[in-house]
């Protein structure tokens, strides 16, 4: 759990779209070569500390002549930022996929000092 010290609640979202490969003949689609994309995120405004980060496939176009494996995770989160990593693997083809993302965190404080 993430404790809060303050009200500087910052809740920021967006939508990425994080490759359209079936008109372009793209590796998720065709099914060869590297089945990972990392996708880099930045917020609009700084968090205090790395805010808590969610995920959400808001659209799949998937092949119907295989099974559908999907991993995405956010990584590297940092204040500036995160990454949203996708991966799939085997025979999967996926045409294209859209993700959003939420993060929940502290924002500066006009209080806080910073020595260093």
């Amino acid at each position: 759990m993430k404790r809060i010290r303050n009200n500087n609640l910052g809740i920021d979202q967006g939508i990425e779209v994080l490759f359209d490969d079936y008109d372009s003949g793209g590796e998720m689609w065709t099914g060869r070569g590297d089945r990972k994309i990392i996708h880099p995120v930045q917020f609009s405004t700084r968090y205090r500390t790395p805010p808590a980060v969610h995920l959400s496939l808001s659209m799949w176009d998937v092949s119907s002549q295989a099974n559908h494996r999907v991993e995405i995770n956010a990584a590297n989160i940092r204040p500036s930022g995160f990454e949203i990593v996708f991966t799939t693997w085997e025979d999967t083809q996926i045409a294209r996929i859209r993700a959003n993302w939420l993060a929940i965190g502290e924002l500066p404080h006009e209080d806080d000092w910073e020595l260093y």
